[in-house]
């Protein structure tokens, strides 16, 4: 059960009305959420395969920033290089099917962001690797230590600076 008022903080995020809201599945450093579980499928019953949603503002624009390197090819491309990582990435794969599934079965195997064969968007394996933490999401662990010199540690609210996210929740 999630509380109305991180309900409220996550529609601010967005920019509009969550849909299909479980549970804060993480938080940043200042306590606001930064990841969502999401049903597996929405409120009208149409199938949401991704389980974990980025909500905080600053978090996505960073992990945008990282997606726009070519940093995802480059990680699919190690994929079929280095097969200690495709069996890490594969089995990320299926913790994250098994959990959904737990859920709501969606009757597919498809997960979220790519996996297991291909890296096509680092915000779902940045929320999956904040929601189960370090050791499950290969290519979340390494998006998030690659932005640890720019993601706070503290409160990200006061460490904002002056630009317009300093005045909001993320």
């Amino acid at each position: 059960m999630i509380a109305e008022a991180d309900i409220a903080v996550v529609a601010e995020q967005l920019g509009r009305t969550p849909r299909g809201v479980r549970a804060v599945a993480a938080r940043c450093p200042s306590g606001h959420p930064n990841v969502i579980q999401t049903s597996p499928r929405l409120p009208d019953g149409t199938p949401f395969p991704t389980l974990y949603y980025l909500t905080c503002p600053r978090l996505n624009s960073l992990v945008s920033t990282l997606e726009t390197t070519g940093l995802m090819r480059e990680m699919t491309e190690r994929l079929a290089a280095d097969a200690a990582l495709a069996a890490a990435y594969r089995a990320a794969h299926e913790s994250y099917l098994a959990e959904r599934d737990a859920i709501e079965p969606l009757g597919t195997d498809v997960t979220a962001g790519g996996m297991p064969t291909r890296v096509k968007c680092l915000h779902v394996h940045v929320a999956h690797a904040l929601a189960k933490g370090p050791g499950v999401n290969p290519f979340g662990d390494e998006a998030i230590a690659r932005l640890a010199g720019e993601w706070p540690a503290g409160d990200c609210v006061a460490t904002a600076g002056s630009d317009e996210s300093a005045t909001t929740a993320h």
